[in-house]
């Protein structure tokens, strides 16, 4: 199992974590359990991915305090809260903190299995579209100013005519530029450079 696709249960009952870690794992999942959110906290340097299941209330920090703190730290994992009855005002307040789903307690174990894979998928399309950016961001910065303004106006839908009256320029000159940012964007169409800008 790859490490960005870990659930991270964090519940400071200690047979609530078994019990969830054993189920997870039959599900083919892998799981780190952590006692606590400040125990996790101390780990999360070294966790590249996957997703946290939190329980809402536990000693020391709680589940949205610690979604407070993983904002700060910009961990970007999609978190889960698992609420006990008549903690759904509390879940409601970790929704608009950012958590993606919550789960009361008791709770049917394919209600959970469920908001888990839900949360890995969407943690790695989340990943691949960063990646992705970071990219078209670095190709961006390869442009030179001259050529930025080009890519500017292309987005803008300016026919190369226009591009070249705007910035002084011929028409001949304007197409080189353009060919230029075609390569160096490595976009093979101009819908697909249109696209890359728009990220």
């Amino acid at each position: 199992m790859p490490a960005n696709r870990v659930v991270h249960v964090i519940d400071d009952d200690a047979a609530v974590r078994q019990s969830l870690a054993f189920l997870l794992s039959t599900a083919g999942l892998a799981v780190r359990v952590h006692a606590s959110a400040v125990d996790f906290l101390k780990v999360l340097p070294e966790i590249q991915g996957g997703c946290i299941v939190t329980d809402i209330r536990m000693p020391e920090m709680d589940g949205l305090e610690l979604q407070r703190r993983l904002r700060e730290l910009k961990a970007g994992l999609p978190v889960i809260v698992m609420t006990g009855h008549g903690d759904v005002p509390l879940a409601v307040e970790a929704m608009k903190a950012g958590a993606i789903d919550f789960i009361e307690k008791p709770f049917d174990d394919e209600v959970l299995l469920s908001a888990i894979r839900s949360a890995l998928s969407r943690h790695a399309k989340d990943s691949e579209r960063e990646t992705r950016l970071a990219v078209v961001r670095d190709r961006m910065k390869a442009l030179s100013g001259r050529e930025q303004e080009v890519l500017e106006r292309l987005v803008a839908g300016k026919p190369n005519k226009v591009i070249a009256h705007e910035l002084g320029l011929s028409a001949r000159t304007i197409e080189v530029y353009r060919a230029n940012v075609m390569t160096k964007m490595q976009a093979d169409s101009l819908s697909e450079l249109v696209r890359m800008a728009l990220l």
